[in-house]
């Protein structure tokens, strides 16, 4: 079930000019999360482009009710195991729960994330953030920025919500996007995004898109490797979210299914989005 293809054609590792690229070519940037080599190795060979090492380990790993608990020696552990199962795939590594609330913070966890094998770091916001972006990326390490629907956030927010479906929700999501692109960001999650504003935010900015629960314009999209696999991580699925195992026979065909899906553009179909 869990066998990669030994025929497999290897492929170069992708880079950040790559995934602008892929942008500008309009080539669908097909993105999950992994925590483990053994499900990497899976994901490497299904020609899965971009691997997340996403602090959702806290919820669907350590079952957790939230990403909150999550720390920054999880993250480093799980991305070095992760990075062991890939060879050409591109590594992100979310920055937990505060360790980003400073400049300072956020180079020390970076730092670690990158020596641990990740290739980029992702982090929640905008705001106060904009200067922790500006700051690593004057420092030459390559940003995610997350916007939306922001899970460390979940507290403030009340619960799981989609974000930006009123007019002045909707102008500042639109107006963080560009600051974070300005501020260096090389990436940009898109999560629980009404699926016109994701479309405009996608346009608005040079950086790609990476959707989850943002419709089908962005320029690729992501999901919790657990959760399109149907598994039951004790927490509600969301609406965005399909079981590819369903349709795939096993586990890299289910990988293989949903590769496929992002780049025909099959998915996320209209019931997928907001």
């Amino acid at each position: 079930m869990y066998a990669n293809d030994p025929h497999a054609p290897a492929r170069a590792r992708l880079t950040v000019p790559a995934l602008r690229k892929m942008k500008a070519e309009g080539r669908r940037i097909v993105s999950i999360t992994a925590y483990d080599a053994s499900f990497a190795r899976s994901v490497d060979a299904a020609g899965i482009d971009l691997v997340l090492v996403g602090d959702s380990l806290g919820m669907v790993c350590q079952g957790r009710d939230s990403t909150l608990p999550v720390t920054v020696d999880d993250i480093v552990y799980h991305v070095a195991c992760v990075a062991r199962g890939l060879s050409g795939a591109f590594l992100v590594a979310d920055l937990p729960f505060q360790s980003d609330a400073t400049p300072e913070r956020a180079l020390d966890a970076s730092t670690r994330c990158l020596q641990a094998g990740a290739q980029m770091v992702k982090l929640e916001g905008a705001g106060p953030k904009l200067e922790v972006i500006r700051f690593l990326a004057e420092r030459e390490i390559p940003v995610c920025a997350h916007l939306g629907l922001t899970p460390q956030s979940v507290l403030r927010l009340g619960g799981y919500k989609v974000q930006g479906r009123e007019a002045a929700a909707a102008k500042k999501l639109l107006a963080d996007a560009r600051a974070v692109a300005e501020a260096g960001a090389d990436l940009l999650v898109l999560e629980c995004v009404p699926s016109a504003l994701a479309a405009e935010i996608t346009a608005a900015v040079e950086i790609p898109t990476i959707g989850i629960g943002a419709g089908p314009s962005c320029d690729g999209q992501i999901l919790v490797l657990h959760d399109m696999l149907g598994m039951n991580s004790g927490h509600r699925r969301p609406r965005f979210v399909k079981d590819f195992l369903a349709e795939g026979g096993s586990v890299l065909g289910a990988f293989r299914a949903y590769a496929a899906a992002v780049r025909d553009g099959s998915f996320p179909a209209p019931e997928h989005g907001y």
